[in-house]
C-alpha cells in the first residue's frame, strides 16, 4: 500500500445540505497518487482515531482533493467547524478502489445518501454512458445532482417521501431500469441493505457489480482489524479488512447473510 501523511489546506468549504459539507483541499502529494474509490483518514483535534472519508474527487495536476462528509459525531462535527485556510492532517490515499472498464462501456451507478460522493468520479469517467440512480430521505437531503448532470450522465433521483424525483427506493428504480436496459457493470455505495438489494439484482441479471463497503475503522491501514467484514470465496468464509482489501469488493465476494 502506497500512502502518505500530509497537511491539506482548505481552499473552499460549502454546506450543500443540512449537516453535509463539501470541502476542497490542497493536498498535492495525496492527489498525485489517488485512485477512484479510495479514501483518506483525517485526524480530528482531541481524538485519537482518525475519521475515514471517501474521495469525492481529485486532480493530480492541480494538487487538490474533494471530500463530502456528513456530521455524524463529535469528530465530523469538529471537521465541520474548520474554515478556509485551516489545515487538515490527512493520511491517504487508502484502500482498494473501483475497477473501471473502458469508458465506452455502459455503467449503472447506485448511491444512497452520504454513500453517493465516492461514486461521482466513476460517473465522470463514463459520462454519457453512465446511468446514475441516487436515493435520499427527501429533497433537502439530496446532494451532487448538479455534478452528475454536468458529467453528462443519465441520472435518476429517488426520495423516500417523494418530495423530489421518484417516490421510492433506488433498488426499485434499478429493477425497473434493468428490466428494460442492459449494462456492462454496476457500481454501488450506501446503506448495506441497499447494496445487498443491488447485488441481488446484479446477480439475477448476470451483471458484474462492485460495492464500496462502510465499516467503523481504527487505523485505516490494515493493522488493527477493527473494520473486518464477512466475505466468501471458493475456500470458504472469511473476515476481510475493509480498509486494506476494500473498501471496494465484487458483490459476489461479500457474505451478505452473515
Amino acid at each position: 500500500m502506497r500512502y502518505t501523511q500530509e497537511f491539506g489546506k482548505i481552499l473552499n468549504k460549502t454546506e450543500i445540505a443540512k449537516g453535509t459539507f463539501d470541502v476542497i483541499l490542497h493536498s498535492p502529494e495525496i492527489a498525485k497518487i489517488a485512485a477512484v474509490g479510495q479514501f483518506v483518514n483525517i485526524l480530528c483535534d482531541g481524538f485519537t482515531l482518525r475519521r475515514p472519508i471517501s474521495l469525492c474527487g481529485f486532480n493530480s495536476e492541480k494538487g487538490i482533493l474533494r471530500i463530502v462528509f456528513e456530521v455524524r459525531g463529535k469528530g465530523t462535527e469538529w471537521m465541520s467547524r474548520l474554515q478556509v485556510g485551516d489545515d487538515m492532517d490527512i493520511i491517504g490515499p487508502l484502500g482498494h478502489g473501483f475497477g473501471l472498464l473502458d469508458s465506452s462501456k455502459k455503467a449503472v451507478i447506485v448511491g444512497g445518501g452520504v454513500g453517493t460522493p465516492p461514486l461521482l468520479p466513476v460517473a465522470q469517467f463514463y459520462r454519457e454512458n453512465a446511468t446514475v440512480i441516487t436515493g435520499f430521505r427527501n429533497a433537502s437531503a439530496s446532494i451532487l445532482q448538479d455534478d452528475f448532470a454536468q458529467a453528462g450522465t443519465n441520472y435518476i433521483l429517488c426520495t423516500d417521501d417523494g418530495s423530489a424525483g421518484i417516490h421510492g427506493l433506488t433498488t426499485q428504480a434499478l429493477e425497473q431500469y434493468l428490466n428494460k436496459n442492459t449494462c456492462d457493470i454496476i457500481y454501488t455505495c450506501g446503506p448495506k441493505v441497499m447494496m445487498h438489494g443491488v447485488a441481488r439484482l446484479a446477480e439475477e441479471h448476470k451483471i458484474n457489480c462492485q460495492v464500496s463497503m462502510e465499516e467503523r475503522m481504527g487505523c485505516g491501514v490494515g493493522a488493527c482489524l477493527c473494520c473486518v467484514c464477512p466475505t466468501k470465496d471458493d475456500n470458504g468464509n472469511h473476515l476481510t479488512r475493509v480498509c486494506l482489501n476494500g473498501p471496494v469488493f465484487m458483490s459476489t465476494e461479500v457474505d451478505w447473510d452473515a
